[in-house]
């Protein structure tokens, strides 16, 4: 059976890539109100008592990928568009 995310749960993992201090130490990806997002989270230390506590972040899927297009259309240059344009 595979595994199907539910509404309003996520899974987190150790990030295995993480190669610098403001990587996250943990990855994953949420369902929330319907909307999927990619999770990051990092673990902190309290200034007060030094207690250890994590800080996340939430990334809407879709967003992420609108970004990834909208930067490699703006790294386009003229020469990239095929000069054999029909009209």
């Amino acid at each position: 059976m595979a595994y199907e995310q539910r509404n309003n749960t996520g899974s987190l993992f150790k990030n295995k890539k993480k190669e610098k201090d403001t990587h996250p130490d943990y990855t994953g990806t949420g369902l929330i109100g319907d909307v999927d997002y990619y999770i990051s989270a990092w673990i902190k230390e309290s200034g007060k008592d030094g207690s250890k506590f994590f800080s996340f972040s939430f990334n809407p899927k879709e967003a992420v990928a609108a970004q990834a297009v909208k930067k490699a259309v703006s790294d386009m240059t003229v020469e990239d568009l095929d000069d054999d344009i029909p009209f």
